[in-house]
């Protein structure tokens, strides 16, 4: 365990703080001349869930599902919406990672979703 003493508001206060586990150092960006911590894309895998070959769509963040625009077995194309989604009080469309068929579809509208749930499959 650390030791540290933070100061808020012109009150200092004594924190023990124990790391838990290794992690990798997160990527930093300059802006407006202050450097801020950058959280890493969630990206498409080239595996499904299931170990076949295929692009999964995963949460890039928590947040409610609204509306759900395709079904499986529907053929879709790159770039094309395939879920709407809120959070932090603003709809945000998701869209296919790549050209292909849904073959697993993991959400419903009202469907809740934590960053990096898996959404659906495209092969």
């Amino acid at each position: 365990m650390k030791k540290y003493v933070i100061t808020v508001n012109s009150k200092q206060y004594e924190v023990e703080v124990e790391e838990v586990r290794a992690a990798a150092p997160a990527a930093r960006k300059q802006v407006n001349g202050t450097t801020q911590a950058q959280r890493p894309a969630a990206a498409s895998s080239s595996k499904s869930v299931n170990g076949t070959a295929g692009k999964t769509l995963v949460a890039p963040m928590p947040g409610n599902v609204l509306k759900v625009l395709v079904a499986e077995g529907e053929k879709v194309t790159k770039d094309q919406p395939v879920l709407v989604f809120e959070a932090m009080k603003m709809e945000n469309n998701l869209t296919a990672p790549a050209d292909g068929t849904i073959v697993t579809l993991n959400v419903k509208e009202g469907s809740v979703m934590s960053v990096g749930d898996v959404l659906l499959v495209i092969e």
